[in-house]
């Protein structure tokens, strides 16, 4: 096993409740190696974790996170679900995955994006659609900004910004708003 895997091996063990840290203790390594392949059968979240930790592929999970913020506005069938909880559990897990910042970075703007070219295609939403974006939009920000990736995302950014001048609710001076903090 190479050594980082050992350590977050190590880091879960360690923060695990003391019960299960016992039980756990006292499986034999095939037990143990039984009880990771059942989760891995009943959980699909452990198993795409498992398969990322082992073939760590970044750029195909990305793409896995992307379809589903993707699938929530514009669906390959049938009409968009708009379901904001599920196109941000997408970036909370990806966050789960241990992706590197940039590729946080990348998702949560993706998000943002998306929202952007949902209202400028089909019209104003609401004002809990908005406040979502909103809020992606600065924790990227302040995410690229704690990173070191501002001037990596710049263009990004600024294209959001000039993509919501004509979007209602105070959403384009929010956001300009938010650029210009970070952006100066």
């Amino acid at each position: 096993m190479p050594e980082t895997h050992k350590v977050r091996a190590k880091l879960f063990v360690i923060s695990m409740p003391p019960t299960l840290k016992n039980h756990l203790s006292l499986l034999t390594k095939e037990e143990l190696i039984n009880h990771i392949l059942n989760l891995d059968k009943k959980f699909k979240q452990v198993k795409e974790y498992h398969q990322f930790m082992v073939l760590p592929n970044e750029d195909i999970a990305v793409e896995k996170f992307k379809k589903v913020i993707e699938n929530e506005f514009f669906p390959i069938r049938g009409l968009p679900k708009m379901r904001l909880s599920v196109a941000r559990g997408a970036i909370t897990d990806a966050g789960k995955m241990n992706l590197s910042a940039k590729s946080k970075a990348h998702l949560m703007l993706y998000y943002v994006e998306t929202g952007v070219r949902f209202t400028n295609d089909f019209g104003d939403i609401n004002e809990q659609f908005y406040s979502s974006m909103e809020s992606m939009f600065l924790s990227a920000l302040k995410h690229m900004q704690k990173e070191g990736l501002l001037s990596e995302f710049e263009d990004r950014a600024k294209c959001i910004v000039e993509e919501t001048s004509g979007i209602g609710w105070g959403f384009h001076d929010t956001l300009g708003d938010y650029f210009y903090n970070f952006y100066q």
